[in-house]
């Protein structure tokens, strides 16, 4: 460790990435990305034109994504925020919503970003353990006094709440903000946005890395009453005025503006999904239902180490966490294509036969 750290620093527990190896080429199934390239419009958005105008800085407001996402779901420009990525959205709210006398409750199996968020701005963490069988239950958190956090549906459990619970939520206490992160809505769970306009403690933050293939282009979005997103503002403006990039701008407003080529995208993955769960449940794993695009999977003869380093020797790379807990067996699946699913089902059958 750096002898230059402050004390602050040198107590942080940093978020631990997936894995993006370079030594050979891996059927990638563990950072969640999409296995489809951005819709067309994208490429055709990035023009040669557009690219010689980098050397200017980009609008800060977003102006073309957030009137494209706003008419998308039916808001204001006044309800949307847009950032780097959902991580930036994340710790926007984290730095706004939070702070002395004023913490912050998560689960204890859910997005690692949340614990690591909570330790940078030295936030007074709530860690509400999700129930046996992994649900969340918003009961848990009615009597939280600080924001609430919650991935809906779960990672890395792939679990969802219906909007219903989460309204409970927001009614038990108007003064409250409750952030819902629906980084794997659009692959089968029920989205809160819908609720916007009717709460104004609601946060819903949203990403096009997952569902619209833009992970390289770090698009995230929050979705909010006037008075929430003026909060998010003031900390972008202290924090990085110019925080989306142009061409990641026109990147996500033409990806916004491709429905059809979203949809068909999200219905490859289902089905895709629906596969590899019927194939994993063959070779005797237990695998919990799934909302999003990954499955969370645990084998009856495999630990979840050996099945993440014996798959990686074949070049097939999944989730494990070693400091897993709960889930240490478990190993997290993004769902890919048809043919590397086909691939993973081959390589844990290989795996099966050794032992």
């Amino acid at each position: 460790m750096s002898r230059f750290l402050s004390e602050e620093a040198a107590r942080l527990a940093p978020y631990t990435p997936g894995e993006q190896p370079a030594d050979r080429g891996y059927v990638k199934l563990n950072t969640n990305e999409s296995p489809f390239p951005p819709s067309p419009k994208v490429l055709e958005a990035l023009t040669s034109a557009e690219t010689a105008a980098l050397n200017l800085y980009p609008d800060p407001d977003c102006g073309p994504l957030v009137r494209a996402l706003a008419e998308r779901y039916g808001l204001a420009p006044e309800n949307l925020l847009a950032a780097n990525g959902s991580d930036e959205i994340l710790a926007f709210a984290f730095r706004a919503f939070c702070g002395e006398g004023r913490g912050v409750a998560y689960a204890d199996i859910t997005y690692g970003f949340y614990k690591a968020q909570a330790a940078l701005f030295g936030l007074k963490s709530t860690v509400v353990p999700l129930r046996e069988d992994f649900t969340l239950c918003v009961e848990d958190y009615m009597n939280c006094s600080g924001t609430v956090v919650i991935a809906n549906p779960n990672a890395p459990t792939g679990m969802a709440v219906p909007p219903s619970e989460i309204r409970r939520l927001l009614e038990a206490d108007p003064e409250r903000v409750v952030i819902v992160d629906e980084a794997y809505v659009d692959f089968g769970s029920e989205s809160c946005v819908p609720l916007v306009g009717r709460y104004g403690n609601l946060l819903v933050v949203q990403t096009m890395s997952k569902s619209r293939s833009l992970a390289g282009g770090r698009v995230g979005y929050a979705l909010g009453s006037p008075e929430l997103i003026e909060g998010l503002k003031r900390v972008q403006y202290s924090w990085n005025p110019y925080n989306v990039n142009r061409l990641s701008m026109l990147a996500g407003t033409a990806a916004v503006k491709d429905e059809a080529y979203f949809r068909n995208c999200c219905d490859a993955i289902v089905q895709n999904r629906s596969w590899t769960a019927a194939k994993l449940e063959e070779l005797g794993f237990a695998v919990l239902p799934s909302c999003t695009n990954f499955l969370l999977a645990k084998s009856g003869r495999l630990s979840g180490e050996a099945l993440y380093r014996g798959l990686k020797e074949q070049g097939i790379l999944v989730r494990w966490w070693a400091d897993g807990g709960r889930i240490l067996d478990c190993v997290r699946i993004t769902i890919g294509s048809m043919e590397q699913m086909k691939a993973l089902v081959d390589g844990i059958g290989r795996l099966l036969e050794r032992t």
